[in-house]
Parts: C-alpha cells; structure tokens; sequence
C-alpha cells in the first residue's frame, strides 16, 4: 500500500525553484516515512539517484569524505561503490541519518557549490549536541519538518476522499455536517487517533482490513526502537530521557498533564533535565508545551520553562505506550474509544492529538493557567494558545479540549474578562456539531485541523 503525502509537494517546489542554490533537510523522527517519499521522489524526478544510509554506510563510503579537495575523485568513488551513473544536473545524491555521521552534513557547502548534483538529507536529533559538534552547519541547506500522517492524509489512506471534500465545503460554509456524516467524520478521527499516524501502523492497519491489532503491533516495534534509541543516542543523560519517556502517560493522565520532576527524581530541578526535554523533543518522538505566564505580550518572551507538558508526536503511539497487550484485549479499549466510553484517559488522547494537529503546522505549543489564591487553585486553565504571530498587534486563539459532550466554559470566560482585547477567536474542541455562537467557534476534532491551517 502507498501512501500519499503531502510533503511530496514541497519535494518538487525546492526542485523547481531551490535545489540548485540548496540541498533539502528533511527532519523527522524515526519510521515516519523519510526515505521512502525521498526515494519515490528521486524515482520519479531524476534520471538517477544515490542514497548515502549513513546507518549502514562501509568504512570506505565515509572515508571519501577526506577527498572533498578532488571533488572529481569524490564522485567517481560513489558512483564506483554504488553501481550508478551520475548524470549532471539529472541526479540526485541522498543523505540518509545524517546525523550518524555529521561531516557529511558539513560538506553539503562544497556539494551545493560545486553544482553538479542535486542534495537531499534526512535525519532526526540534527540540532543535538552531539551531533553538531566540531562541524560548520551550511548555509546551503533548507530545513522542512516531516511528521506523522495528519488526518487528512488518513482519510486519503482510506479512500473516504468524498466525506474529505464535504468536511473543507462544511468549514468554507461555516455549517454542520449532516448528522449521518458526523457520526462518519467521528468514526474516522477514533480511528486515527487509535492507530496514528506512523506509516508501519497506518498500512498494517488497512492492509489487514482494519485490524487495530496489526496496527498494535506495528506501534510497539517503533516503541521499542524508540527505547533503543534513547539508551544509544542520549550518552550523557540517557536515565533522565528515559524516565521522562516512560512517564508521559502518568503525566497525561493527571488534571494538570504537567511534568513533574519530583516523581521521577527526588531532587529534580529543571536545569538538570533541560536537555534530556531537549531531546525528546529534538527527535521530534515528543512535543513540549510550554506554560505562557502573559499572553499580551508574546508567548516566547514570557515561556515559563519550569512548566512544561510533554505530548507523543503521535497518538497511536501513546495509546500503545499507555496500556500493554493485555489491557487492551481485556479491557475491551478499542471498542470503549469507538463508542466513547472510555471512563479514564480519553481526555488525554483528545488532547494530545489536538497538540499533533498544532505542532504539524510548524507552531510551538503553549498553554495558560491562572492560580487563583481565594480559591486555592487554578480558576484558569486553557489548553493552548495560538498567535497570529504578529510582533505590534497579538491577537490570541484560545484552544479548550472537550472529549466529554457535557462540559462547562468557566475558564474561557475568566481567560476573556483577563485577555480580551487580544482575542481574535475561540475554539473549543468537542465531539459535538460545529457551531458559533458569541463566545466562539465549536468544532468536532476532524474538522480543527483544517481551521487550524485557515
């Protein structure tokens, strides 16, 4: 099964309009599909193609990188090792994991200079330390993010391109779906939320006629060389990465979805696991959410970094990361998720896809709370915060999470007396009808991904 991507498209305008001034970075975490659209693009785009897995990479392949200096001698080498015609101006040269052998990176400035050839790389964990260290980062690069298949992707996945186009009609028209092809769009988002959108999971998962088990175990095999990864990569502070990793769902699952250091470590403190935060979050495995403590002026000027949430970049992921085989089977899980019964843990899952929909677009995740001291707790709490990214007139997009149907407003009427005048919109994610009224949008999931991009 092929899967349709949209970063394809991006493939083909830096071709058109870059590749000869830049090679491409294409980051990503692990199994997300980087050297298969890579190598589809160079299938279908060049005459010939190189792909360089630096994962696999002989002794011989790595030390031709000392002949950078005979650049003539360089390329002879490749095409000699991997049995392909370089072609000028028709082929394209792949850089796979990257990051495993960084001064292949640093040489895409003589590369690109020399013009000959085309250059794409893949990696993930580039911005590490250990992985920037002792080489010049190009300038000749330009950096694209690659993320799990977003919900649009999957109803292309299963054929559903007709209830697709009535979704985007419905949002343009700023009207409900019938009530038939909400329950339809409903079912679909489950479905996402469960198997998500790593591609292993997503192709067992309708290959095998819509088998959530397939989809299962396609996830825990990227869990688990997600664990490996973290014991090899993170050398300096692997303990704390992995502590944090195991601990996501516990963290998720409480009121406040914060990180909490003390639960892990008795004498946590922020500065020591800045970077184990870093790399999670470098490896695009995780997406942090950082608390605003003043949304009028700003969000990164006023990031509390003591105050973090810690979502999956995926949610199947999470799903498997937080119940093992047997409380799957027993627990009856799928079926209570499809029906919208799940007692403990949905709000979480709702959550953390909303978090995957906003950080796909490029944003950095945020969220607010007020602590009030009459009342001995936060009066405020709002999910996430979206700008308009202006730099004189911020407006704000408040963003509350309902997995519930029954669910008060309280916060975003205190958030509103506070921030009013830099609201632009509210939103309000429910498993209900869309609908707006005077204190903002209300939208079902499946259809906040497509706002969102609006």
């Amino acid at each position: 099964m092929e899967l349709k991507r949209k970063i394809y498209a991006k493939l083909l305008e830096w071709k058109e309009t870059m590749s000869k001034d830049y090679a491409l970075m294409i980051e990503g975490a692990r199994r997300i599909g980087k050297s298969t659209i890579v190598e589809k693009f160079a299938k279908n785009n060049y005459k010939s193609y190189v792909i360089i897995d630096f994962a696999i990479a002989s002794k011989k392949v790595k030390d031709n990188f000392t002949n950078l200096n005979k650049l003539d001698v360089f390329f002879q080498n490749i095409s000699l090792e991997y049995n392909v015609e370089l072609i000028k101006n028709e082929t394209l040269i792949v850089f796979d994991e990257v990051q495993k052998f960084p001064k292949a990176r640093e040489a895409i400035k003589y590369l690109v200079k020399d013009g000959r050839y085309s250059y794409i790389e893949t990696g993930s964990l580039i911005s590490i330390k250990e992985n920037v260290d002792d080489i010049v980062i190009p300038s000749e690069e330009k950096n694209i993010k690659m993320y799990p298949l977003d919900f649009e992707e999957f109803l292309w996945a299963a054929n559903e391109n007709v209830l697709l186009n009535y979704i985007v009609n419905c949002i343009n028209e700023k009207k409900a779906l019938d009530d038939k092809y909400h329950l339809d769009a409903m079912r679909l988002f489950k479905e996402y939320m469960i198997v998500g959108g790593m591609p292993q999971s997503v192709v067992a998962y309708f290959e095998n006629g819509r088998d959530f088990y397939k989809a299962d175990i396609a996830k825990r095999e990227i869990l688990s060389l997600y664990k490996d990864d973290i014991n090899k990569a993170a050398k300096r502070y692997n303990s704390k990465v992995s502590a944090i990793f195991d601990n996501i769902p516990g963290y998720l699952s409480t009121h406040e979805k914060k990180v909490v250091l003390n639960k892990i470590d008795e004498k946590g403190y922020f500065s020591k696991y800045d970077e184990p935060l870093f790399w999670l979050d470098d490896s695009m495995i995780c997406n942090l959410c950082y608390r605003c403590n003043d949304p009028n002026v700003g969000f990164a000027l006023n990031k509390d970094d003591s105050a973090v949430k810690c979502y999956m970049g995926d949610t199947g992921l999470l799903i498997s990361h937080t119940f093992s085989e047997n409380e799957i089977l027993s627990n009856l899980l799928y079926k209570s998720i499809m029906n919208g019964k799940l007692s403990i843990n949905q709000g979480m899952f709702y959550e953390n896809v909303i978090s995957q929909m906003i950080a796909s677009t490029g944003r950095k995740l945020y969220f607010y709370t007020h602590y009030s001291n009459e009342k001995h707790r936060n009066d405020i709490e709002i999910d996430f915060l979206i700008s308009n990214d202006s730099k004189t007139n911020i407006k704000v997009f408040p963003v509350e999470v309902k997995s519930s149907k029954n669910y008060t407003n309280i916060s975003y009427s205190l958030f509103k007396n506070r921030f009013g005048k830099r609201i632009a919109e509210s939103f309000i994610v429910h498993p209900k009808q869309y609908s707006y009224d005077a204190s903002g949008y209300r939208v079902p999931p499946y259809m906040f991904p497509f706002i969102i991009k609006q």
